[in-house]
């Protein structure tokens, strides 16, 4: 039995990573493990500790999810910041028997500013296979899209146009609900939400994972921005004299802060539910 621990954080979803592990995949009697460092988003205010845990989650879910699709059952964890202790404990818990760390280019690494490879290698024994990659010269090969909503989860009009999406080209969806005040104020409603959401969309086929965010909704949205590489960014609210989050202007703010497509999805939640209420009577 062949067990290989896989040790990735913005590159992973990377062609050059899933060319390296599907081979070994279809061999049989091989075991995958990810471990994915936290990281840190570079703007805005985490006031929860789960909101960093939670972002090397989301690849980790979205990992499963779409090695699944490809039959590759894969196990994860979140690790250290530091990629060498994530590894390092990695190899301690799953006792791999060889090791793939995919890294950017060695101009754009820390961690391999960091001689990560070298010090792996010399301090498991294990042979390391280096992976190197740039998602954002070589690109993915599927489309990320952003989802940003709350309250509005529950709206017909989100589902479909995610379904939508989803039946066009093959995409993976990052679903961010910001709390509703500070301080963790409202943290478990918003997980709940969430929760609920995302069990939703597996339930109708679609490949999604996500977290709580900031209780600012742009700097949610930022944060998600600058943890992941998104084609698209999907902002669902209430109608407009009923979304405090229009009248902050958040769509065109975030628009001006990104290159990604920005689409904002209506929901009216009071229309839905006299809808299915007529439709059930």
């Amino acid at each position: 039995m062949e067990r290989v621990l896989v040790c990735a954080n913005e590159t992973l979803g990377a062609q050059k990573l899933i060319e390296e592990i599907l081979p070994r995949a279809e061999k049989g009697d091989t075991e995958f493990f990810l471990v994915v460092p936290e990281s840190r988003p570079r703007q805005g205010s985490v006031i929860y500790l789960e909101a960093v845990r939670d972002a090397a989650q989301v690849r980790i879910d979205l990992a499963k999810s779409f090695m699944a699709e490809h039959g590759v059952h894969l196990d994860g964890e979140v690790g250290d910041s530091d990629p060498y202790a994530a590894i390092l404990d990695a190899v301690r818990e799953f006792r791999p028997t060889s090791i793939i760390i995919s890294t950017y280019p060695e101009v754009r690494s820390g961690w391999l500013r960091r001689d990560l490879i070298e010090r792996v290698e010399h301090d498991t024994g294990l042979p390391v296979t280096h992976v190197v990659a740039d998602p954002d010269s070589e690109g993915l090969p599927f489309k990320v899209a952003l989802v940003v909503a709350n309250q509005t989860v529950r709206g017909r009009e989100l589902h479909d146009r995610l379904r939508a999406l989803a039946a066009e080209e093959q995409y993976l969806f990052i679903v961010v609900v910001p709390q509703e005040g500070g301080e963790g104020l409202h943290a478990g409603d918003a997980r709940r939400r969430l929760g609920e959401f995302l069990r939703e969309l597996e339930g109708e086929g679609l490949v999604a994972a996500g977290m709580i965010g900031d209780p600012d909704p742009y700097l949610a949205t930022i944060n998600g921005l600058q943890s992941f590489r998104v084609s698209d960014v999907i902002i669902s609210t209430f109608p407009n004299m009923k979304s405090r989050w229009l009248r902050t202007d958040l769509i065109d703010r975030v628009q001006k802060a990104t290159t990604a497509r920005v689409e904002h999805v209506v929901v009216d939640l009071a229309a839905d539910d006299a809808t299915t209420a007529e439709a059930s009577a």
